[in-house]
């Protein structure tokens, strides 16, 4: 039976990996964003070995005491999966105390949602591998929720650290004009190309069936997508705007999530935008 995932609670998920998630849970992060350390931290012979972490997560003091609490001055890498308000502005805080040098994607979006303080000790592009010592990581670029989104391979275990970019539990909200659901759909595709044996998401538990877990993501968003279509064909002079369509679209989503659900609906108009098969006339849309 799956455990509950409990704020502040350090817990070891792979010989390698411990979590921490912060105490921010809601509609729109599950239980808290998760913090992972990674290092030798069971093997007697490397017990003072380094540390990295990564996704320190939102500016609470209490969670950031914490993370340096279990690091302290081991900790030498900090890696941001993205610069949403969630993921990276503890980062400051743990460096600031630990000495450890910030790494994540170096453009941070200006669309209003954005840590705009995050600047990376140092700039990551795809595929930059990091060497820890006992551990590398590589950095894969997955713009689409956010176009600053980089997931993390801890090189030779299979184990993905994904941020956003794939959530256990929901669907990922994609918010343009940063989010870009064209992006997203080639940044799922793109994960074939890594041996991937586990996501470590930044909300909710591991998942252990990756590769079925994205046919599980494109094939959902490959049905919304249809919906959209469909929704349209039926409209008044097959022309809707967004807050037309989103209660027919979103019929099966409780009400009170319809206001991000708006933000992926304006995603998928403009994916079929890009494809294409749609077009935007003022705030009116209509199928091509």
């Amino acid at each position: 039976m799956t455990t509950t995932i409990i704020p502040g609670e350090l817990v070891r998920i792979h010989p390698r990996v411990q979590r921490i998630t912060a105490p921010n849970p809601g509609m729109m992060t599950g239980p808290g964003t998760n913090a992972y350390i990674i290092g030798d931290v069971d093997n007697a012979d490397n017990a003072m070995g380094d540390l990295a972490l990564i996704d320190p997560g939102p500016e609470i003091a209490a969670h950031a005491d914490l993370l340096i609490q279990h690091t302290g001055k081991r900790l030498r890498w900090i890696f941001c999966t993205h610069t949403h308000q969630d993921h990276s502005p503890s980062s400051r805080a743990v460096a600031q105390a630990t000495g450890a040098k910030i790494f994540g994607f170096g453009k941070v979006p200006d669309d209003g949602r954005q840590d705009t303080e995050f600047k990376p000790d140092r700039a990551l592009v795809n595929d930059d591998v990091v060497d820890c010592g006992a551990f590398k990581i590589r950095a894969v670029h997955t713009p689409g929720h956010a176009s600053n989104h980089l997931c993390y391979l801890l090189e030779g275990s299979g184990w993905l650290f994904t941020g956003d970019h794939v959530m256990q539990g929901s669907t990922v909200v994609i918010s343009p004009p940063d989010g870009d659901m064209h992006d997203y759909f080639a940044s799922l595709n793109k994960l074939s190309s890594y041996a991937i044996t586990a996501f470590a998401p930044g909300h909710g538990h591991v998942i252990e069936a990756p590769r079925e877990e994205v046919a599980k993501i494109i094939a959902h968003r490959l049905k919304r997508e249809q919906k959209v279509v469909d929704a349209l064909m039926k409209a008044p002079a097959k022309t809707a705007t967004l807050d037309a369509l989103v209660p027919v679209v979103y019929d099966d989503v409780s009400p009170k999530l319809h206001v991000p659900a708006r933000r992926s609906l304006h995603a998928h108009l403009l994916k079929l935008a890009k494809d294409g098969r749609a077009v935007a006339s003022g705030e009116q849309w209509r199928m091509l």
